[in-house]
C-alpha cells in the first residue's frame, strides 16, 4: 500500500509541461514567484514566513541583518561595541537612514519599536529576542544604548531576524497592508491573491540597487509553478515545490537550477496536550511507523536532508539523531498495544497548502494504516491553518517546515502548539543563553535536542531543501536561506 500511495504521489506531480516563448522582461524590473502569499505584511505581526520573505531586507530593515553566508552584518546600526560583560550594547545608528515617507530613522524609532514588540497585546511571534532587555536609552539621535538584566548569549543573532525590524510610529499602524520602512525597496500596490509589487527608493542609505521594480508573484500549485517558469512567465522561483521537475528544468537551456539549503526543520507536529497524543508511547508508536526516507521521496523527490531532532545540520552544534527512532512498524504495533490501542486508532491529519505538507501527507497516512492507525486528512488553507492549527490547537497531527534558524526555543514556549511542557529542556535553555564557552554552548544544545527525542515531542523528517529556477542572466539570489528572506538589493540582469 505505502509503495503504490508514494508512487502515486510522485507521478501525480509530473505533468506534461510545454513551454512557450519567454517574454522579454525588462532589465530593470524581475518578477519573482514565489509559492505562499503572505497574509500581513508586518513581519511583527503573525509567524507566517512569507511575510519576512518578501519584506525582510526589502521593505523593512532591523539594526543588523544576517547575509547569506548567516553572518550578522551592520544594517540601521553602522557599529556596535558591547561591555566585557556581554550586558550592554551600545549600536550607533547610519545618520542617512530615513523611512520611505521622507522621516529620519532615530533612536527613538528603535525605541518604539522594541518596547512595542513586548507590549502586552504584541503579535510579535519572537518575544525571546527582546525578553533579555532591561533598559533601552537614547541619548543622541544616532545612538543607542540597550542594557540586559541577564546575559544572552544569542541576544545580537535575534536581533538580526525579521521580527526584530524597525518602524515609525507614525506609520505603524498601517503596517500590515500599506507598510513603510527604511529599506532599499518601498511598497507599490497589493493585488491579493495574485501578485505584490515593490519599487525602488531612491533615498535608501545604501548602494542603489539595480532594479527599480520588483513583482511578487504568488503561484501555489507546483505544476503551476513549473509551468510559469517554462513559459517565461516568472524571472525566479525561489523555491518551488515541484521538486520531481528539477531534471526537466535543468534541461532547459534558458534557465538555471540551484538545490540549496533551508534553515527548515520539516516534521509531522504532534498534538502533546490532548489524548492519545499525550501519551508518549503512542507518540513514539507513530514515529517508528514512519519511513522518512520514503517520505523525502514522496514530499521533496529525496532532496531533503534527514534529520532525528528539531536542529539544523548546518549547525556546528548538531548532533546526528536519526538512528534514536529508526522505522520498525513491529515494535509500533506492540508499542501502541502497550498504550492501550491493541485495535489501534483515529486521528485527524490538518495539512496546510505547501506541496511538501500535503504529498508527505499522503505518505505519512499511508505508513500509519500499516499499523492501525487511520488518518484523516483535511486539507487547510494557509490563513485557516494559522488559525485551527498554530493558534487555536484544533488538530492531532499536521506536517509544517520551521523555516526560522535556530528554532529549537519553540518547544520552550508556553502555550505553543505543540502542547509540550519540560523542565529538563527549559533548564537545557538556560544554560544554551547564559553559556560563556563554546564546549557549555555545545553541551547544552547536544542536551536539549536529546531531550526533545526523548520525549518523542514530534516526528522528525528532514530539512526542507530550497530549488531555485531562475533565468540567465539574473544574478545575486541566495542560493541557501539562512531564513525565510528573498533580498531584492544583491539582484541584477548580465
Amino acid at each position: 500500500m505505502i509503495a503504490k500511495v508514494l508512487k502515486q504521489v510522485l507521478l501525480a506531480g509530473i505533468g506534461a509541461l510545454a513551454a512557450s516563448g519567454a517574454i522579454a522582461q525588462g532589465k530593470d524590473s524581475v518578477v519573482i514567484c514565489q509559492t505562499l502569499e503572505p497574509p500581513i505584511l508586518d513581519p511583527s505581526g503573525g509567524a507566517a514566513a512569507a511575510i519576512r520573505e518578501v519584506t525582510y531586507g526589502n521593505i523593512f530593515e532591523g539594526l543588523v541583518a544576517l547575509d547569506r553566508n548567516s553572518k550578522i552584518i551592520p544594517a540601521l546600526a553602522e557599529s556596535w561595541e558591547t561591555s566585557a560583560d556581554g550586558m550592554k550594547y551600545i549600536f550607533r545608528l547610519r545618520k542617512n537612514a530615513k523611512f520611505h515617507d521622507g522621516t529620519p530613522m532615530t533612536s527613538a524609532d528603535v525605541k518604539f519599536s522594541f518596547d512595542r514588540a513586548v507590549a502586552p497585546d504584541s503579535k510579535n511571534a519572537q518575544k525571546w529576542i527582546f525578553q533579555p532587555i532591561s533598559e533601552i536609552a537614547t541619548p543622541a539621535p544616532d545612538v543607542v544604548e540597550i542594557t540586559l538584566k541577564q546575559f544572552a548569549s544569542d541576544f545580537l543573532y535575534g536581533l538580526a531576524w525579521g521580527d526584530a525590524v524597525i518602524f515609525s510610529e507614525k506609520s505603524v499602524t498601517k503596517a500590515a497592508t500599506d507598510p513603510v520602512g527604511t529599506g532599499p525597496f518601498r511598497f507599490k500596490s497589493w493585488n491579493r491573491g495574485d501578485r505584490l509589487t515593490l519599487e525602488r527608493f531612491d533615498g535608501w542609505w545604501g548602494a542603489k540597487p539595480a532594479l527599480g521594480n520588483a513583482t511578487f508573484r504568488f503561484i501555489a500549485d507546483p505544476q503551476a509553478q513549473v509551468a510559469a517558469l517554462l513559459a517565461g512567465d516568472c524571472d525566479a522561483h525561489t523555491n518551488i515545490g515541484a521538486q520531481e521537475a528539477v531534471p526537466q528544468l535543468k534541461a532547459d537551456p534558458k534557465l538555471t537550477v540551484t538545490v540549496g539549503r533551508t534553515e527548515g526543520e520539516t516534521i509531522v507536529a504532534m498534538n502533546n496536550a490532548k489524548a492519545p497524543l499525550n501519551d508518549v508511547r503512542v507518540r513514539r508508536a507513530l514515529a517508528m511507523a514512519v519511513d522518512r526516507k520514503l517520505v523525502n521521496e514522496g514530499a521533496v523527490s529525496g532532496f531533503g536532508t534527514p534529520i532525528g531532532s528539531h536542529f539544523s545540520p548546518n549547525h556546528p552544534d548538531y548532533v546526528d539523531l536519526t538512528g534514536e527512532t529508526p522505522f520498525d512498524p513491529k515494535k509500533a504495533k506492540a508499542l501502541l498495544a502497550e498504550a492501550g490501542f491493541p485495535n489501534g486508532l483515529s486521528l485527524t491529519l490538518r495539512l496546510p497548502p505547501p506541496a511538501y505538507a500535503r504529498r508527505g501527507g499522503e505518505v505519512v497516512a499511508a505508513m500509519l494504516a500499516e499499523i492501525g492507525v487511520k488518518t484523516s486528512i483535511e486539507p487547510l488553507e494557509w490563513p485557516q491553518w494559522l488559525e485551527r492549527v498554530f493558534r487555536n490547537k484544533d488538530f492531532d497531527l499536521t506536517i509544517v517546515s520551521h523555516v526560522e534558524p535556530m528554532d529549537l526555543n519553540i518547544y520552550t514556549r508556553d502555550n505553543y502548539y505543540f502542547g509540550y511542557k519540560s523542565e529538563a529542556l527549559n533548564a537545557a535553555f538556560q544554560k544554551i543563553k547564559s553559556a560563556r564557552s563554546d564546549a557549555e554552548r555545545k553541551a547544552a544544545f547536544e542536551a536539549a535536542q536529546r531531550q526533545i527525542v526523548q520525549d518523542q515531542v514530534n516526528i522528525f523528517l528532514f530539512m526542507l531543501p530550497k530549488v531555485t529556477v531562475a533565468k540567465k542572466g539574473l544574478s545575486g539570489l541566495w542560493e541557501h536561506a539562512p531564513l525565510p528572506a528573498t533580498p531584492l538589493a544583491e539582484l541584477r540582469w548580465q
